[in-house]
């Protein structure tokens, strides 16, 4: 059954084997180049991947607060997130001044001027927030005079 009677396929493939039958010293290395050609850029094209978007994540929302809060309990939760908040700072302050005593108490057994070294430590930080403090005020566009305004 042909599937129109305009392409006749069985006169190609007749004049091919007709060329490829003739003695000719080439045939062989010709057909080859024909094929590889085509195969060259079938292998690259087959080759190409294509990965799709990934999909969008479900969010879930977690409330941890009631919606129907008044504004008297939601200022006591605030104070008291606060004072937990300082309590915790209370103790981190207590914590690294034990450390520093530490410190010095090791820099004096072993014959350290501890004090010099605080000292030129809290000039170090002065200048270091001296600095960060200008760098804020230079991207903000400050003056010295609005500075002095504040």
């Amino acid at each position: 059954m042909r599937i129109s009677p305009k392409y006749d396929v069985a006169g190609g493939v007749g004049d091919l084997w007709n060329e490829l039958r003739r003695p000719q010293p080439y045939r062989w290395p010709i057909l080859l180049a024909s094929c590889a050609f085509p195969a060259f850029f079938l292998y690259f094209f087959a080759q190409e991947r294509v990965y799709a978007p990934p999909a969008k994540p479900d969010i879930v929302y977690v409330t941890s607060f009631a919606p129907d809060r008044s504004e008297d309990e939601i200022i006591a939760s605030n104070i008291a997130n606060q004072e937990r908040k300082e309590a915790r700072q209370r103790l981190l302050d207590a914590q690294l001044e034990t450390r520093r005593d530490m410190y010095r108490a090791l820099g004096k057994a072993t014959g350290l001027d501890t004090d010099k070294m605080e000292a030129e430590i809290a000039a170090e930080r002065a200048r270091e927030e001296a600095a960060t403090k200008a760098q804020v005020d230079k991207a903000l566009g400050r003056t010295v005079d609005d500075q002095d305004s504040e």
